[in-house]
């Protein structure tokens, strides 16, 4: 178990991706920190699965990742995954919802890379992966703020790997296609009413056709890759973005 005396910080890790990457770190032996949403029961049973902490903190204010980072404590691996969405034309976005999205999906892993690096410094090894998206590289209609968030966070990774390259320190990102999360369900609604189409209009002419497989990536081929770019095969891998969307991409 290669992550044996680690500490991993995996945000947005109560459901889909990032619960994914959370069990494959702990199942090389990583201690994970949780951080995220849902019933307190639930909530729960994921830390007594994992043996981890859950730490409550509103993601989209400066205040919430600083108290979310103390309460964590050191961290050798950062995997910042939180992440929310709107759909609508750009005349028409809520503000509030553009600045939300810019505050969880990019500043977010801004502030929690900041508050972490100092101890990865120290340790002479650290590993921070940001969960991007196929949109860090294309963009669609109708999702202005987080295609901007997604393209901005391939920026920020960039910097990241070229500054810490000297400490032991990698920054990466991987950028997923639709994969089947609570994220992509819950903008089926947005989509419908936006374009004007079904549920199954949806699914097959918008977020299917998108990929060339024509299948929803799975959650762990992500924790796969998450896992992957933490082992020592991958430590000249620095400022990458891996993407894992079927050929979506490849156009």
């Amino acid at each position: 178990m290669f992550l044996s005396g680690k500490r991993a910080l995996v945000t947005g890790s109560t459901s889909g991706i990032g619960l994914a990457i959370a069990r494959a770190l702990k199942a090389q032996g990583a201690e994970v920190l949780l951080t995220g949403f849902g019933e307190p029961e639930a909530i729960a049973a994921l830390c007594e699965e994992l043996g981890a902490m859950h730490v409550s903190a509103d993601l989209t204010l400066t205040e919430g990742v600083e108290r979310l980072m103390a309460e964590a404590g050191a961290v050798d691996v950062l995997v910042n995954n939180a992440g929310m969405q709107h759909v609508a034309p750009v005349e028409s976005f809520p503000p509030e919802k553009w600045d939300a999205i810019i505050a969880l999906n990019l500043s977010a892993a801004f502030h929690t890379a900041r508050l972490a690096v100092p101890h990865m410094k120290d340790a002479g090894w650290g590993r921070i992966i940001n969960v991007a998206s196929a949109h860090s590289l294309v963009a669609s209609p109708y999702k202005a703020a987080y295609v901007a968030a997604k393209h901005g966070i391939v920026g920020l990774t960039k910097v990241l790997a070229l500054e810490l390259a000297e400490a032991g320190i990698t920054a990466n990102c991987i950028s997923p296609g639709y994969v089947w999360t609570p994220l992509v369900e819950n903008q089926i609604p947005d989509t419908m009413a936006a374009r004007g189409m079904t549920r199954e209009q949806v699914m097959h002419d918008i977020l299917l056709a998108k990929q060339p497989t024509k299948k929803f990536v799975a959650v762990d081929e992500v924790a796969a890759m998450a896992l992957f770019l933490c082992g020592d095969a991958a430590q000249n891998i620095n400022g990458a973005n891996w993407s894992v969307d079927g050929g979506w991409t490849a156009e």
